[in-house]
C-alpha cells in the first residue's frame, strides 16, 4: 500500500481491529513531487507539514495513526537476520587508504545525517565527492565517478541519529554491486545493526568475486 493511500490505511486498520503495524519497502524522495498520488488525508497532512523531508512526512503519518489508535512497530523486528553486521563481511578487507576514507566519510555523513538530506557519501582520497539527496545512491556514485577521473570511491551509509527504526532504516542490496563496479567504487561501509542488506549472502558473494570489501562499523 502506497503512502499515498493514509486514509485506506486507516479505514483496513479500523474495520479490521489493527492496532500496530509496520513499514516496509523505501519512500523514494522524489515521489514526493512526482508520481505519489495523495488521498484526501494525505493532502491534508502535507499542507500542514513545516518540511516536507522524511521525518517531516513520515513522522506527520505516524502522529496521523497514533491519533487514530494505531502504533508504529520497528521496521527491522521481522528483519534481524538481514542487518549488516560489525566487521568485515566479505574475504576482502578494506587496505589503509580505504579504511581512512571510511572513517572521513562516517565523519561526514554523520554529520549530514541531523539534516535529513541523504543517507550516503562518495569519498575519493579524503575528500566528500558526492552527497546523496533524492536522487539515490546509484546517482550519487554515477555522479562521483564523473568527477574523479577513474579514481577508486568509497561509499558510506549511515543511519539518521535517531533511536528507533521505525521508517527510513539504510538498505543496499545485490543490485549496489554492479552499480559500485561500474563507478569504481572498491568499499562499502555501512552501520552494523541499523543497515539492511538484502539478498545478504547472494550481495556478500557478489561483493567476493568483484573484489569489493564490505566493512559494517558500530553506531
Amino acid at each position: 500500500m502506497s503512502i499515498g493511500q493514509l486514509g485506506k490505511l486507516i479505514e483496513i486498520c479500523q474495520k479490521e481491529g489493527i492496532t500496530e503495524v509496520m513499514m516496509c519497502g523505501q519512500v523514494k524522495h522524489a515521489k514526493i513531487f512526482s508520481s505519489i498520488r495523495p488521498d484526501w488525508r494525505l493532502v491534508k497532512l502535507l499542507a500542514m507539514l513545516p518540511s516536507k523531508n522524511t521525518d517531516g512526512l513520515i513522522g506527520g503519518v505516524i502522529k496521523v495513526l497514533e491519533d487514530e489508535g494505531i502504533h508504529l512497530r520497528d521496521s527491522t523486528m521481522l528483519l534481524k537476520p538481514m542487518l549488516a553486521t560489525a566487521g568485515p563481511m566479505t574475504r576482502r578487507k578494506p587496505d589503509k587508504e580505504e579504511m581512512v576514507d571510511v572513517e572521513y566519510g562516517r565523519r561526514v555523513a554523520n554529520a549530514l545525517a541531523g539534516f535529513d538530506v541523504g543517507q550516503s557519501v562518495a569519498i575519493c582520497d579524503r575528500a566528500c565527492v558526492a552527497v546523496e539527496a533524492m536522487e539515490g545512491t546509484d546517482a550519487m556514485l554515477r555522479r562521483a565517478a564523473s568527477l574523479v577521473n577513474g579514481r577508486r570511491l568509497a561509499l558510506v551509509k549511515v543511519a539518521r541519529r535517531r533511536e528507533h527504526l521505525l521508517f527510513d532504516v539504510p538498505v543496499v542490496g545485490l543490485d549496489t554491486i554492479p552499480v559500485m563496479r561500474e563507478t569504481g567504487t572498491t568499499v562499502l561501509a555501512v552501520e552494523a545493526g541499523r543497515t539492511l542488506m538484502l539478498d545478504k549472502d547472494k550481495m556478500i558473494e557478489a561483493a567476493n568475486a568483484a573484489g569489493i570489501a564490505i566493512l559494517g562499523h558500530e553506531y
